[in-house]
């Protein structure tokens, strides 16, 4: 199943959870209001937020989908509605927002080998022995959000403006101290992730042994929608949370990137275990990947650019997970 938020058009402002379906936008709360409706036992308030559904549970979604089946095959979908607005609308009628615009927390990994090794040949070093022990990640901030299609604003002081080409997991239900080998049994979903980097402004700063901070806080795209993984199943590996799907970046259509997903150093079973080693993860955490080999233009041009400048468009592409695609804009640009 493909996720999906959503803005009405012309003039909806609230993000609303959908189910995508073809080129059609199924809305969870008023289908949840429907199923009630049919005899399903779903409990009020309807969930109209994408972290609203994912909170409710395994059990109520797939309650709520066997229910959607009955409601789908029994009546008109076009004139179904509720207070809540209209059960089914064209993709062409809305506006997609990041699948999760609003994530509890973000994890960022460093999980590509080979993305490992050119950073550190880039300046002249080898990958520490540390990075083998153990997978590293940092926090991002879960504030800046961005989804498909949206302006990404370059930071003010910055002119190495760069694309990094990645997956992520969206946790579904709490855990602690999570097993590798069960970490996918707390995975709702998984999403295409760009996550922008200023590159001047990251130097900088990490020189004095911190960060990432002002050189990735601006930014982070998710989208343009979450797949389960039992979408994924047939080209799963032996790890968990790995699959054979090639990723590809294009800055303005030409092909800059190349990678696949299976290449990854660290699964997501692994990265999963680790960040809950200690702690909580909680439905809507989002653990991204780190960058795919040769995914950014820090690791293809051996950190001279040239760099992203306003009016780029920079797409991500995964096998199954879509594309991802935003232009850059200036500071001084207005934007949404």
């Amino acid at each position: 199943m493909k996720f999906v938020s959503y803005r009405r058009l012309p003039h909806g402002k609230r993000s609303r959870a959908g189910l995508l379906m073809g080129d059609r936008v199924v809305d969870i709360a008023v289908a949840w209001d429907w199923a009630r409706a049919f005899g399903y036992d779903l409990r009020p308030p309807a969930p109209v937020t994408m972290l609203d559904f994912i909170r409710r549970g395994y059990e109520r979604w797939h309650e709520l989908f066997d229910a959607l089946d009955d409601v789908l095959e029994q009546s008109d979908s076009r004139h179904m509605s509720t207070q809540e607005g209209v059960l089914v609308q064209s993709v062409s009628d809305v506006e997609l927002l990041p699948p999760l615009p609003n994530p509890t927390s973000l994890r960022d990994f460093y999980a590509f080998e080979q993305h490992v090794k050119t950073a550190y040949a880039n300046r002249g070093r080898d990958v520490p022995p540390e990075w083998y022990e153990i997978p590293v990640f940092y926090f991002s901030n879960h504030q800046a959000i961005i989804g498909p299609d949206a302006p990404v604003v370059r930071p003010k002081r910055s002119r190495a403006l760069d694309y990094e080409l990645e997956v992520a997991a969206i946790i579904g239900k709490p855990g602690r101290d999570i097993a590798p080998e069960d970490a996918m049994d707390y995975v709702f979903g998984f999403t295409i992730m760009n996550d922008w980097s200023a590159r001047d402004l990251q130097m900088q700063e990490m020189r004095v042994l911190l960060g990432p901070a002002k050189g990735k806080d601006f930014a982070t795209s998710l989208g343009p929608w979450i797949v389960t993984p039992d979408e994924l199943a047939d080209v799963a590996t032996d790890r968990p949370g790995v699959y054979d799907l090639t990723m590809v970046a294009r800055v303005n259509g030409e092909e800059r990137s190349r990678g696949n997903w299976k290449d990854i150093y660290y699964s997501f079973g692994e990265m999963i275990a680790r960040a809950s080693e200690d702690v909580w993860l909680y439905p809507g955490d989002v653990i991204g990947s780190g960058t795919v080999g040769t995914g950014c233009l820090l690791e293809i041009t051996r950190a001279q650019g040239p760099w992203l400048e306003p009016g780029d468009v920079v797409e991500l592409e995964v096998e199954r997970l879509g594309v991802l695609r935003n232009r850059v804009a200036a500071p001084d640009e207005t934007t949404d």
